[in-house]
């Protein structure tokens, strides 16, 4: 029985299936993304979604769906889900499914009648390319499988509608055909491993529904192109292949090619195997070099969640290589000291004061996690580190500077420069101008490592006295900054106006580097008080409920949604630094604390996007998923844990 499966009780529960979505990507950036069931619900849905550098620096829709009807004996039994704006569900195709399953890929069962027929849906590893394997395992004579797919040729953060700029002609290839709606875009080939016979009569379908678009507060409704369709004739125990996407490739190749690629793919049959494959997804390799995508199916690459991925995605699995080719990529875009926080359309932002602290730290990482040698990691990434160092020092971009007491200040009122960083009616809703807890620590962590390898590889550099006097200034000043003894209060940050006091997980992230201003009696202090008001089964609340601030669920419109994002709603990541303070504070005794962390998680991969770890989750119980159904830092985070119980265990042996 696969790990992950779903039976025809659960399979003809809309409400259910419609909530439990499947996604695949691969090296190119390219994915799928749908539900269970193959009703789309999101227009970010579709099953060859694919970037189109030519247009922007975004990831596009080519094709929305494909309907399948089976003929048999006359009769017409149509297979696809889609959902209307009258609420109308039509067709139905989800009562003929008998089964679900995610192992070795994703498999829907159909049972119309006597015949029972496979879908099966791979992506290449390489290319822009879905492959669909449908078999018919039963069938008391030959059947016709009738395809029809419905284009979208749009922005994924867009919607279409019918017009007359979209071009209705066709070419035809090798056991298919190629359609290309508008200028500029690349073409969609869709081929099949037999030949096929073509109709072509185009039309569109009208106000399809995204009910997570309504959910969410956007415009929900599009209408979808169908240029035609294609039928063909199978038999008892036939499969065919059906390829989509932007070059024509050989029929003849498709068959080999689908089993080769379900044999390179790491299993879906446990846990672990699933963050894995997860995992996996967010790398891609194109032209531009290697880069992370921070969550599917709307975030692009982000350089704080890059570094905030690494030590899990990469160095967790000994992956040197894509850890070092992810620091090129980024270190290349680097602007001053910081790295791109964002990407939109073909501009890069760097409003992102943490990122270059965090490269700093997975140097750290680097070193420990591997057992690198302080001189060959100085020798590769010491430039940038002094960068970085320095350019703080002297002062840079976005009122970033080195104040007396050593402490790093950054930001105004139009700034959110943190990983709090939502904007809501233009300004940012949690800005945390000045010092912020976790910067400042950060930044002490930063200047100590950093002298501890420019004392391995030049001993009389100059940087190590400035660095030196640096750091002992932050320590000199960081309890009194961030701790009021006399009222036994911590804040989250302090400018010239609020000693903020709110309760959050960035006083827990300072106590989690290896390098910290805290002496333990305040450490211990700090995680209780996160242990007892922000640590939940999905991660830590980002705003203790006993606070008047406090949003226990994240929904809404837009508006809603982001006034809540950072007000108590639960961050997986953050279980990364959770368990590095527990154990810093605990050593071995940590161990079953990491564990019973780790393995509460396990049930929430059979929810929203099957098999991967979501974006965040509701502070209040039962901490229902939200956002992006699959997030790098989420998985990212996990893969960590389990790094860290295996070198615990081990240090037991």
């Amino acid at each position: 029985m696969s790990y992950i499966s779903f039976n025809k009780q659960q399979l003809v529960n809309l409400e259910f299936t419609m909530s439990k979505e499947i996604l695949r990507s691969n090296r190119s950036g390219a994915f799928y993304n749908t539900t269970i069931i193959g009703c789309n619900t999101r227009k970010y849905h579709g099953l060859l979604v694919v970037p189109q550098p030519q247009l922007d620096n975004n990831n596009h829709v080519l094709l929305s769906s494909i309907d399948e009807t089976i003929i048999d004996n006359k009769e017409e039994f149509n297979l696809g889900v889609h959902q209307y704006v009258d609420g109308t569900v039509s067709p139905r195709g989800h009562k003929y499914l008998r089964n679900f399953t995610t192992e070795p890929i994703p498999r829907l069962t159909y049972r119309i009648g006597t015949s029972v027929i496979h879908k099966e849906y791979i992506f290449a590893e390489k290319e822009a390319r879905i492959l669909i394997r449908y078999t018919l395992e039963e069938a008391a004579q030959p059947v016709t499988l009738r395809l029809q797919p419905f284009l979208a040729f749009r922005n994924v953060h867009m919607l279409t509608y019918e017009n007359y700029d979209a071009n209705r002609k066709y070419k035809t290839a090798k056991n298919g055909v190629s359609w290309k709606m508008y200028d500029n875009y690349d073409s969609l080939f869709l081929q099949f491993s037999k030949a096929v016979e073509y109709t072509h009569v185009p039309h569109w379908y009208y106000k399809v529904f995204y009910i997570r678009e309504f959910e969410r507060g956007y415009d929900a409704v599009e209408d979808l192109y169908v240029p035609g369709f294609f039928e063909f004739t199978m038999k008892k125990g036939e499969s065919v292949v059906v390829s989509a996407g932007v070059c024509e490739r050989n029929p003849a190749s498709f068959k080999k090619q689908f089993e080769t690629q379900i044999n390179n793919r790491i299993p879906r049959d446990s846990f672990k195997h699933c963050l894995q494959n997860s995992g996996e997804q967010f790398i891609i390799r194109d032209d531009s070099g290697t880069r992370m995508f921070a969550g599917f199916p709307w975030f692009g690459s982000c350089s704080r969640d890059t570094f905030l991925s690494l030590p899990g995605l990469t160095l967790a699995n000994g992956d040197e290589k894509t850890f070092k080719q992810l620091l090129s990529y980024l270190i290349d875009r680097m602007k001053g000291p910081f790295f791109p926080h964002k990407y939109y359309q073909n501009d890069l932002y760097y409003t992102a004061l943490d990122s270059p602290l965090w490269f700093i730290y997975n140097i750290q990482k680097y070193e420990t996690m591997l057992k690198k040698n302080k001189k060959t990691l100085w020798k590769e990434y010491g430039n940038v580190i002094t960068k970085i160092l320095n350019s703080f020092i002297e002062g840079t971009d976005f009122n970033v500077k080195v104040c007396e007491n050593g402490l790093l200040y950054g930001g105004n009122e139009r700034l959110a420069l943190t990983w709090m960083n939502v904007f809501c009616d233009g300004k940012p809703l949690t800005p945390r101008t000045g010092f912020a807890v976790e910067i400042n620590a950060l930044w002490y962590n930063a200047l100590r490592y950093a002298v501890s390898l420019l004392q391995k590889v030049d001993p009389n550099n100059e940087d190590i006295q400035r660095w030196s006097d640096v750091a002992d200034k932050v320590l000199a000043s960081f309890t009194p900054c961030f701790y009021d003894s006399v009222n036994d209060t911590f804040f989250d940050y302090v400018n010239e106006n609020e000693r903020n006091a709110m309760v959050r997980p960035n006083m827990l992230i300072a106590i989690s580097l290896p390098y910290c201003p805290f002496k333990n009696e305040l450490k211990k202090k700090v995680f209780d008080i996160v242990r007892s008001e922000l640590l939940t089964i999905r991660g830590l609340r980002s705003l203790s409920p006993r606070s008047p601030e406090y949003k226990g669920v994240t929904i809404g419109n837009h508006r809603e949604r982001e006034i809540a994002y950072h007000q108590g709603t639960v961050f997986p990541w953050l279980v990364m630094p959770y368990a590095d303070a527990t154990v810093i504070l605990y050593d071995k005794t940590a161990l079953p604390y990491i564990e019973d962390l780790y393995h509460g998680f396990e049930d929430a991969i059979k929810d929203c996007g099957i098999g991967s770890i979501s974006e965040i989750y509701d502070g209040n119980p039962p901490h229902d998923a939200r956002g992006c159904i699959s997030q790098s830092t989420s998985v990212a985070a996990l893969l960590y844990l389990d790094y860290l119980i295996d070198q615990m265990r081990k240090d037991e042996i």
